[in-house]
């Protein structure tokens, strides 16, 4: 189809200041919903335990997670460590306050998470993470920001960083509409979910994208429709 050849730039609804906390927070509950029927955390997870055994035994890990909404990435990532007897500190930066209060309201008081509200530009973490995560956040960026994005991620993870991401598709486009019509999901997030397809990437613009960036790394595609981009220091 020939208006998905290109990436779109129709805003997305939950990008814009005026909407409610209300609508924001049931948003965001819909949003980890989406997230565990289509196993959007799974790419993430897989990279991660990959990199992880790539350093030595009982190694102090940091883990950031840029725009982690209500923390579900996260909240993954501290039972995937719990299983595997792992030190790691978990953190998450988002850039709307009001995912940093409803990520705390819906982390269990025995997970120590650590959530930021900022702008990732100007977010400079001291000392920096080991690994850097991102998930479902480039597709809200212009390509020149995703260019700023790769350099930021490659200037502060200190081993390595992942982006996961969804694929430009017709199938993903039209599946993902009807998925969330059935669902019953929040208005916004059933016209979201539709944009951010029509947003996201094919393999030759994260290979574009990361030349303009300066940055090697590898483009792997994932089920369902996701194309997700990391690299190991």
């Amino acid at each position: 189809m020939k208006w998905l050849k290109e990436r779109s730039i129709e805003p997305e609804l939950m990008d814009n200041d005026d909407v409610s906390t209300a609508d924001y927070n049931q948003c965001l509950a819909d949003l980890a919903s989406v997230n565990r029927i289509t196993r959007t955390h799974q790419p993430t997870l897989r990279w991660l335990d990959q990199a992880i055994r790539a350093l030595p035994a009982n190694t102090p890990i940091t883990i950031l997670d840029v725009a982690c909404g209500q923390g579900d990435l996260l909240r993954m990532i501290h039972r995937f460590g719990a299983q595997r007897n792992l030190n790691i500190t978990l953190q998450g930066l988002d850039l709307n306050p009001n995912s940093a209060i409803a990520a705390r309201e819906a982390t269990p008081s025995d997970m120590d998470i650590t959530y930021y509200t900022g702008d990732v530009f100007t977010f400079a973490p001291a000392p920096p993470p080991d690994f850097i995560v991102s998930s479902q956040l480039t597709h809200h960026l212009s390509d020149t920001e995703v260019v700023r994005f790769l350099q930021w991620m490659e200037q502060y993870a200190r081993h390595g960083w992942f982006i996961a991401d969804l694929q430009r598709h017709p199938l993903a486009y039209y599946g993902y509409s009807l998925l969330a019509r059935l669902a019953r999901w929040h208005p916004i997030v059933r016209h979201d979910g539709a944009v951010s397809v029509a947003r996201s990437f094919r393999r030759a613009d994260w290979q574009a994208l990361l030349a303009q960036a300066g940055i090697p790394a590898d483009i792997r595609w994932h089920m369902p429709f996701r194309l997700c981009v990391g690299r190991l220091k």
